[in-house]
């Protein structure tokens, strides 16, 4: 109730007897160039930059600004309305039976402009009345303004009218905005365009740390933002300096300045105008400060006054977006034709005829304006202002022309009942309303003569084309422009930024690229850990872990390698891990086999010499029959060995531990028996002794094949209960697999082993008691030797089997085996082989029953 109160006192103190909404304080500012015609297009246009004005102070009318330098851009801007609006009015295709019309304003100041868009809003009349605009001096549309900042401060108000607003270089984002302006267009694309295609472009280049300047406006603001957000959606990090203005503070550029300086990034993105871009570079050149690649906003990378700055050097090598240049055919010819007498009613077309004329034709300047207007002669003004080579922001001026001419035209060929408003009607060129223009523009499509496709989206903007171009050579009178690339949103987002190929010249005048960023890219088998208080692109590059690998550049992480690979030793693949065991090709297995198939050899050897002197006493003295058993169980000994080597299988580990407890109490159980026979021989000597009846062949080959079947039973069960298996151990080493045979049930392992020392021990007792028995048939010290030795190999075997990993496991087993193997052959067969075959003399009878000196291992 509170909210409809307060409508209706508003409605009431707007309205009431006819009050006007606004009324003008002050006479009307009168058009710079103007020409009547059926329809009116107002352009609003700043021939001179720069202007002194008093403060207002709101409460008397201010005093007119007083404009000073000459822009010969703007008003080129404003001729190419005026020949494309003749052009059109040439054309019958277009607007038959009517004319356009012009009304330019040369406005400079903020305050100038908001009024140069108020009177073609109303005309020369004094109430401005937004539910009256029909007069026919009221503009159907307005061209302009250059600079985002005043069309955002006009075109807002022209949108409660309803009047178009079409801009050819008001680039600002916020002026996509609907809701604040309604009825604004642009022939130029947006900064929202132009900051993403930006992006793209430091991304290419590979720069994730860039710098950024702008503008203390919404121009600069926006399109930095909209930048900032585009880059940090590629993965670039932005280093913000500030915003200044030209005007602004000095402290505001000094600081500028200092960042710039102790910054570690080598391009700075500037969205700025270009009187700040000389003015910054102009500081930077008397500090000294280069190297830096500049990357350019459409508002300055182009522009020709960038030759006025004292450090333009520096601006050599930089890159931008801007517009696509075209060909306008009779534009040359329009601007060489061009003559005071064309305009007797512009004081500014007098003045700057003067000012160029007075220069050429007296060389001299004078004293309140640039020479020529900023050019050193005729020639060179004439040069600059006819040539059409590279029309770009011109040719957008163009374009929103004929855009207001094909809506209008749209508008007037419009056929009743067919119309878009109302049950089909269509707008009375009598009386033709600004919402009506709006709505033709709004649904504009149509081909340029150059072959242009204009069009505008729900928000007024045009597609964004632009063309990257590269400051070749800058000095202080020649600015060259090569096109190096092309941006064109309308296409997929892979194919939007396309380089054609051409050579750049780098920032300074370098030839390669140059390198931006906060930290180098971490190769594959790093990983990036972020810098503490710091942007996300500045990083350490830290090795991965152990068993981890990054394959990819700047991985923020790591990944674990599956349990069969191991890193490579750069850390950027997982690969099979190295598989060891104890094989036959490597010198360590071929070394252990030598010594096996020797020891076999050997042991055959002995045996062949047993069995050709085995009717001499010697060998019949040393109960031949367990010898012979005894050197075969030691031949396989010497061949089980051999288990132990290669690939561990499943047979493999079943087969080496079981070989080898049987051969060994088949080899112990043989030396038992030949032990316990030497103590009973010596019994039997004795007088009324019958023990020898007791321990006879057939005795002594049970026993051996009793406590052989004892370690067989052992085995059986050990096999059938848990059997030994192969099996990859990835304890000991990280980086390698260890194939080995477990096994299986480590109480079975250590029965076999007690098993074989049980029968050692007894052994070793037994001929140690026996040691000292007289005459040289004594055969116990030898055993007694050859058991120390086995029990020293056993001994040490443990703790180094305990201790060794991997193959030398096997390898100190096998060692073991072999050594022990070797000591029972050299302490019971070698002196017996020593007698045989070089002491023949004592292989007799008499020697051995004899009382003669023993020979000892």
């Amino acid at each position: 109730e509170g909210m409809s109160r307060l409508k209706l006192v508003l409605l009431v103190l707007l309205f009431r007897r006819g009050t006007p909404v606004c009324q003008r304080q002050g006479e009307a500012q009168p058009p710079e160039l103007t020409k009547a015609g059926d329809f009116v297009t107002g352009g609003i246009f700043t021939f001179r930059t720069g202007y002194r004005g008093s403060v207002p102070t709101f409460q008397t009318v201010p005093d007119p600004p007083t404009c000073l330098d000459i822009n010969v851009r703007e008003f080129k801007f404003a001729q190419t309305m005026i020949f494309a609006i003749e052009e059109i009015n040439q054309n019958p295709a277009i607007l038959p039976n009517h004319t356009m019309g012009y009304n330019i304003y040369n406005s400079c100041g903020m305050t100038n402009i908001m009024r140069s868009a108020l009177v073609l809003a109303n005309g020369q009349r004094e109430i401005i009345d937004e539910r009256n605009c029909t007069k026919a001096d009221t503009a159907q549309a307005i061209l302009g303004h250059s600079g985002s900042a005043p069309t955002v401060g006009f075109a807002r108000i022209m949108g409660r009218f309803q009047i178009p607003v079409l801009s050819h270089f008001a680039t600002c984002a916020c002026l996509s905005n609907r809701e604040e302006f309604p009825s604004f267009f642009r022939t130029i694309p947006s900064d929202l365009h132009q900051g993403r295609a930006l992006a793209k472009l430091v991304k290419h280049f590979s720069w994730t740390w860039v710098g950024a300047i702008s503008n203390k406006n919404e121009y600069g603001i926006n399109g930095i933002t909209t930048f900032i957000q585009a880059a940090q959606e590629e993965g670039v990090c932005i280093e913000y300096y500030q915003a200044f203005e030209q005007t602004g503070p000095l402290h505001e550029l000094a600081k500028v300045v200092e960042s710039v300086k102790h910054s570690t990034s080598k391009v700075i993105v500037a969205f700025m105008s270009h009187r700040e871009v000389n003015v910054l570079v102009t500081e930077l050149f008397r500090q000294n400060i280069t190297g830096l690649q500049w990357v350019g906003s459409d508002a300055w990378i182009t522009d020709d006054s960038l030759t006025d700055s004292e450090g333009h050097s520096l601006l050599v090598g930089s890159l931008g977006f801007t517009v696509s240049k075209a060909k306008i055919p009779g534009l040359e010819e329009h601007l060489r034709q061009l003559h005071p007498s064309q305009f007797p009613d512009s004081q500014f077309v007098r003045d700057f005829w003067e000012d160029v004329f007075d220069c050429a034709l007296n060389n001299t300047a004078n004293t309140q304006r640039k020479p020529c207007s900023g050019f050193e002669s005729l020639q060179t003004f004439e040069s600059y202002f006819t040539d059409v080579s590279e029309l770009r922001f011109t040719n957008n001026v163009y374009k929103s022309v004929h855009t207001v001419a094909h809506a209008l035209h749209s508008l007037v060929t419009c056929k009743e009942g067919r119309g878009p408003f109302y049950n089909g009607s269509c707008a009375d060129t009598g009386h033709i309303q600004p919402w009506q223009v709006l709505h033709y523009l709004q649904n504009i499509n149509f081909t340029t003569n150059q072959g242009e496709r204009v069009t505008f989206d729900q928000n007024g903007d045009s597609p964004a084309r632009y063309e990257l171009v590269n400051l070749q050579h800058v000095t202080s009178r020649t600015l060259h422009v090569a096109t190096v690339g092309v941006f064109d949103s309308t296409l997929p987002s892979e194919r939007q930024f396309i380089m054609n190929g051409m050579n750049i010249v780098w920032g300074g005048g370098s030839h390669t690229v140059p390198v931006s960023v906060c930290s180098e890219s971490c190769p594959p088998g790093k990983h990036k850990v972020l810098q503490k208080r710091k942007h996300i692109c500045c990083y350490d590059c830290i090795p991965c872990a152990e068993g981890e690998i990054s394959n990819i550049p700047d991985s923020m992480e790591c990944f674990k390698c599956p349990i069969d690979y191991w890193p490579n030793t750069r850390g950027d693949v997982c690969i099979l891990k190295e598989i060891e065991y104890l094989s036959y090709a490597e010198i360590m297995g071929i070394m252990l086999t030598f010594l096996c198939l020797m020891g076999a050899i050997v042991t055959t050897v002995i045996a062949l010499v047993f069995f050709h002197f085995r009717e001499t006493p010697i060998v019949r003295a040393n109960n031949s029959e367990l010898s012979f058993l005894l050197l075969f169980s030691l031949t396989l000994c010497f061949l089980c060995s051999l288990t132990f080597i290669g690939r561990p299988t499943e047979w493999s580990c079943m087969l080496r531990h079981t070989a080898f407890g049987i051969t060994f109490v088949l080899c112990i159980s043989c030396v038992l028996g030949k032990t316990i026979v030497v103590l009973m021989a010596f019994r039997a000597t004795l007088p009324g002794s019958n023990m020898m009846k007791w321990f006879g062949p057939a005795q002594q080959r049970l026993s051996v094949l009793f406590f052989t079947l004892i370690q067989v039973l052992i085995c059986i069960l050990w096999l059938t209960i848990n059997p030994p298996f192969p099996f990859k151990n990835m304890n000991h080493y990280k980086e390698k697999i260890i194939l080995e045979c477990a096994l299986g049930s480590s109480v079975w392992f250590w029965a076999v082993f007690g098993y074989i020392g049980l029968l050692a021990v007894l052994c070793f007792v037994l001929a140690f008691l026996a040691r000292k028995l007289p005459d040289n048939f004594n055969e116990a010290k030898f055993i007694t030797f050859s058991m120390l030795i086995f029990w020293s190999v056993w001994i040490a075997f443990i703790p180094a089997y305990v201790s060794s990993p991997g193959k030398f496991t096997v390898a100190v087993e096998i060692f073991a085996i072999i050594a022990s193997s070797y000591g029972l052959l050299s302490c019971i067969f070698i002196p017996k082989c020593y007698v045989i075959l070089l002491r023949p003399e004592q292989n007799t009878k008499r020697h051995i029953m004899g009382k003669t000196k023993d020979i000892q291992c």
